[in-house]
């Protein structure tokens, strides 16, 4: 039988004689021209050190040992490591590729100058923030994922898959589509189609407080279609906002002066390191901001702190002109001014 001889071969470039398994997320790009543009866009130097995510059986790999330095490829599956040692062993690139076994969500990564991969989609949001929280900063990475992902990344205000994702990427990377592929390059053929997207980490970071800015994000993409003043009347945004307000106002100078310190500068890791937990285990970034509302319960009441608190949040939104705006129509700036003024008034968000 054919397929008897296939299984028999030891080297097959394609991954012949090895079965894949798509529930791991294992879609070998079989395109030779595909591979090569990817190579060419990543804008590999001879002195980088490239990062390979998945490598399967090294077809990628075999185009990056050309133009690199040297390889670092991570590989959970243990066949797939087995294939690639077996690739290259006596070619002239062996002693500049390393293939290390393990999941690379729980890996901590080594130096490297750009990372190229094409992803089991299933680590698309854990991966992306887990790179961006890397130290020391990568030139960029330019990586395969699944065209809805793709798009999200890329998505400016106004467009229908603006979201939570969209923002919190390009806060901390300038985002750009390079190329959309067919299933049909892979083997065996996913079913949806991938792009190629290229993210670039800013330098330096934003004078924010990541976990501050996420919580205001993730607030406004909960009903992104929804004005901020309807959100923001909510019953159970307005109570965490005053149990915040409460804690701070409570707080020593001193303990205060703490908080400042707390925001990223450029060479700051814990925030970014903290948030790929947060963000990532919290919440699913494949579905859509609006599957996830909560109950849209104004708060109301006749007075008290509750009514006055309720009151100072509005101002905060009329001073910005922000009460009829929608969070899928703002910017970053439009995010940056809204977080500024909230915290002017005492008002934080994590």
């Amino acid at each position: 039988m054919a397929g008897g001889k296939i299984q028999k071969k030891r080297h097959q470039p394609m991954g012949g004689g090895i079965p894949f398994e798509k529930s791991k997320g294992q879609h070998i790009l079989k395109n030779p021209m595909l591979v090569e543009t990817i190579v060419q866009k990543s804008g590999i130097k001879p002195t980088d050190v490239v990062l390979e995510i998945g490598p399967g059986t090294g077809n990628l790999t075999k185009k990056l040992l050309e133009v690199a330095k040297s390889v670092v490829a991570i590989e959970l599956d243990h066949r797939m490591v087995l294939e690639l040692n077996r690739r290259f062993q006596g070619t002239p690139h062996s002693s500049r590729l390393k293939v290390i076994q393990g999941d690379v969500l729980k890996y901590d990564l080594p130096y490297f100058d750009i990372c190229v991969a094409n992803i089991p989609y299933q680590i698309s949001s854990p991966l992306t923030f887990k790179l961006l929280s890397h130290r020391p900063l990568f030139r960029c990475a330019v990586i395969m994922f699944q065209r809805e992902f793709a798009m999200r990344l890329v998505a400016k205000p106004g467009d229908s898959l603006y979201c939570r994702l969209s923002v919190n990427t390009q806060l901390l990377a300038r985002v750009s589509h390079l190329l959309k592929v067919g299933r049909n390059n892979f083997r065996p053929p996913p079913k949806v189609d991938s792009s190629v997207v290229r993210i670039e980490p800013r330098k330096p970071l934003p004078p924010v407080n990541f976990k501050e800015w996420d919580g205001l994000v993730r607030l406004c993409f909960n009903r992104k279609n929804k004005t901020l003043s309807s959100i923001f009347r909510q019953k159970s945004v307005l109570s965490l906002l005053e149990k915040n307000y409460k804690t701070l106002q409570a707080l020593q100078l001193s303990q205060k002066e703490q908080m400042e310190d707390d925001k990223v500068a450029p060479n700051d890791v814990a925030v970014l390191a903290d948030m790929v937990e947060d963000i990532n285990m919290e919440d699913n970034y494949g579905k859509d901001d609006d599957e996830m509302e909560i109950e849209d319960v104004d708060m109301v009441g006749g007075g008290g702190e509750g009514a006055d608190f309720k009151e100072k949040v509005l101002e905060v939104l009329r001073q910005g002109d922000f009460l009829e705006k929608r969070a899928s129509k703002l910017t970053q700036v439009d995010f940056l001014y809204l977080l500024s003024l909230f915290n002017k008034a005492g008002i934080h968000f994590s």
